[in-house]
């Protein structure tokens, strides 16, 4: 996997993608290892280059989201203006990651602003994917007919329960 190959990096301008990926560090960590606790401070953003990642928001045990395709990226809680990650991120498995600081990514953004809105907005969509995602895996919904709309006022699916 390549890193302009992540959904937040297809198709930005080629210069900008060469800048982001100089501001990032590849590290590797074994099964079991805690890159990120719910309440640490959030300054370190990631893009997954092979491995898979359990993210939580409270017992370890409990999973929310799977990352587990190259170049899904997660950490986002540096990038949005919190201060603290609100989620724990665990390996699963032999894991590789690329991480950015908060910091860098923000002097990369500002310094092609017509570039840095396409990632906002790309960052912006993969969240509410993961909301959705997240609503459907928790929620225990007991109504049929529920529409979910992405902020559009579209509805766009219908989920019903049996």
């Amino acid at each position: 996997m390549y890193i302009k190959q992540s959904d937040l990096l297809w198709g930005l301008d080629k210069h900008f993608i060469q800048e982001f990926i100089e501001t990032g560090m590849k590290t590797t960590h074994p099964k079991g290892f805690l890159l990120f606790n719910v309440g640490d401070p959030a300054d370190l953003f990631f893009i997954l280059v092979k491995g898979s990642i359990r993210l939580n928001l409270g017992e370890q045990t409990k999973t929310t989201y799977l990352v587990e395709h190259a170049g899904e990226a997660f950490g986002w809680s540096s990038l949005v203006g919190l201060e603290k990650y609100t989620a724990s991120a665990e390996c699963l498995e032999e894991t590789m990651v690329i991480r950015f600081a908060k910091e860098f990514i923000d002097d990369v953004t500002e310094a092609d602003p017509v570039n840095g809105m396409k990632f906002y907005r790309r960052l912006a969509r993969m969240l509410g994917n993961r909301l959705i995602h997240s609503y459907r895996f928790n929620a225990d919904i007991d109504s049929a007919g529920l529409n979910y709309s992405l902020g559009t006022g579209q509805d766009t699916e219908s989920y019903s329960t049996p």
